[in-house]
């Protein structure tokens, strides 16, 4: 891991308004000024950003595209169409079109869904699905989390008499699909507050709007109303999963949805927790053990197993297929483990990296469905932009992944004449190439980010939002850090900093991890560091460190822990 700097989240905060917070809210000091650090201006924000309730959901309407689209859907359902759903291999698109199938069945309709195949279809709307549609009688698409930029599938939808809807999250071009109705805040013209919705999100939106115009047209006079509270599972799934700032309504869908997945009735995700050993839901068990599993047939099978999953009432299939995908992923974990160690040893033979901004690698051993996120673990690594391009039959499939500071969707723009096709966000994007130009890539990549980057982004910055000292920790700190969640981007749990610390009783504990106690002066608390085994010797002297707060359950009882982030060499004096 290359050496970082540290350095506080933001600058002083107005004494005045963590008073505020303090007094009228029954907040601690440290926790007020976390709060105000993170955008909150005032009390009336302070008390949105705690209660985040499901009461300040903007007007579905308020998004473009949303009354052709609800008028269409109302025809499809009233005269008993048939609908199809075209949705994505990842957790996004698979939970997107689980909520769509789910509410629309509900509604009396007849929906099904495609999700596409990674390795042989590839992203987005596809002309054999478009054609196999129209051949079942479907007379009306929907896309989720793809199609904003599938403009020849648009226009073969309507040779095919097919109507289409395309909702989106995806940046769009500069020209738009000719289809009935686009539903994406970031197109231009849409009047949404919150532009950082994810696929899921959308999806949400469409069907509350429609739910919406169905009240009022006295649809449910004759039939019970879907609780839309119901399918916020699915919604906190998709948007922890695709990393979009978890402020503003994805905060507020995020909250409720967690809330609901802890207690879900969905035979498919109590499975699913049970396999990935989740007891306590948060952002945190959803990217890193839930996530995984769903996004794993995707990326080595077929991404249609986890739509089953989430759909099945069936607790026998979903115990199956839960252990299905628990299967895929440790698969999915071997592949990744071996690409990471190909890609490291890639990078290190090209020397000193002072002199590169970027880097782009290609093997044709490679499985595609896994470099994105060794794409993402090597921007840890190197902390530079990394394309991981997948190589066959002359052309390349590939996953970006960016650093702060450099756009990658623009970026991919700067050198798209190199490119086939690309899409994506400011953090990560899939591109295809014809791999005679890679070498013609690689270098607009580089010169794409040698533009947007300082060379002082190259150096890894380490966060944190306060220093503490031991005699300050407590578990009623601990429970208090709580309301912020929940954590992600765009809203970060909370990182400290201690400083002058000592560690005793040191062990190595599974793959590669650090368990100690930590002491400064007379106050100890227990610690682990992941993945932390190989600099045990900068535990054996003082130390400085960042760590997040959490508790852990040990045989019953519950303990503050710290999680530790980074570690350096104490320097008396410093901070």
């Amino acid at each position: 891991m290359e050496p970082s700097r540290w350095l506080p989240r933001c600058s002083e905060v107005d004494s005045r308004l963590t008073d505020v917070l303090c007094r009228e809210l029954d907040l601690g000091p440290g926790v007020a000024n976390l709060l105000a650090s993170r955008g909150v201006n005032d009390l009336d924000q302070a008390q949105q950003f705690l209660s985040a309730g499901l009461k300040r959901l903007p007007d579905p309407f308020l998004l473009k595209g949303m009354e052709p689209a609800v008028a269409r859907l109302q025809q499809a359902l009233q005269a008993g169409e048939l609908i199809e759903v075209h949705g994505d291999y990842d957790v996004d698109g698979i939970s997107a079109t689980a909520l769509l199938i789910s509410v629309l069945r509900q509604l009396g309709g007849r929906a099904e869904y495609h999700i596409p195949l990674r390795m042989e279809d590839g992203y987005g709307l596809s002309a054999p699905a478009l054609e196999a549609a129209a051949r079942s009688g479907a007379s009306l698409v929907i896309s989720v989390d793809c199609g904003v930029t599938a403009l020849a599938e648009a226009a073969m939808t309507r040779r095919l008499g097919l109507d289409l809807i395309i909702t989106d999250h995806h940046q769009p071009k500069s020209s738009l699909p000719d289809c009935l109705a686009i539903i994406n805040p970031h197109q231009p013209g849409c009047e949404f507050p919150d532009r950082s919705l994810s696929g899921v999100g959308v999806a949400f939106f469409l069907a509350a709007g429609l739910r919406k115009r169905l009240r009022e047209s006295g649809y449910f006079s004759a039939r019970p109303e879907p609780d839309l509270r119901q399918v916020l599972d699915l919604v906190a799934l998709g948007t922890v999963a695709d990393l979009v700032p978890l402020e503003g309504v994805n905060r507020i869908l995020v909250r409720s949805g967690l809330e609901r997945l802890q207690t879900t009735g969905r035979a498919g995700l109590e499975a699913l927790k049970q396999v990935a050993d989740v007891k306590q839901v948060s952002s945190g068990s959803v990217g890193f053990r839930l996530a995984p599993r769903l996004n794993a047939a995707g990326r080595l099978e077929d991404a249609r197993v986890a739509v089953e999953l989430l759909l099945t009432e069936d607790s026998g299939f979903a115990r199956q297929t839960a252990a299905e995908l628990d299967h895929y992923n440790r698969q999915r974990q071997t592949l990744e483990k071996q690409i990471y160690a190909e890609a490291v040893a890639a990078v290190e033979g090209f020397g000193p990296l002072d002199d590169r901004y970027s880097l782009v690698l290609a093997d044709e051993a490679w499985h595609q469905g896994v470099i994105g996120i060794v794409a993402s673990r090597l921007v840890e690594r190197f902390h530079r932009p990394v394309a991981m391009i997948a190589a066959a039959a002359g052309t390349g499939k590939g996953s970006a992944r960016s650093i702060r500071g450099f756009h990658l969707f623009q970026g991919l723009q700067q050198c798209s004449d190199s490119l086939i096709a690309f899409g994506g966000h400011e953090y990560a994007a899939g591109l295809t190439l014809e791999l005679a130009r890679l070498p013609e890539f690689a270098a607009g990549f580089e010169a794409a980010a040698r533009a947007q980057l300082e060379p002082s982004a190259l150096i890894r910055t380490r966060y944190f939002d306060q220093e503490l000292l031991f005699e300050d920790l407590s578990d009623d700190f601990g429970c208090e850090l709580e309301r912020l969640s929940p954590f992600g981007s765009g809203n970060p749990e909370p990182v400290f900093l201690a400083t002058e610390l000592s560690a005793q009783q040191i062990q190595i504990v599974g793959q590669g991890h650090l368990r100690f106690q930590c002491r400064q002066g007379g106050y100890s608390f227990p610690a682990i560091a992941f993945g932390m085994a190989a600099r045990r010797e900068l535990f054996e002297r003082p130390f400085d460190l960042l760590f997040n707060l959490a508790f852990n359950e040990w045989r019953g009882r519950n303990s503050l822990q710290l999680r530790v982030r980074d570690v350096r060499p104490a320097v008396a004096g410093r901070t």
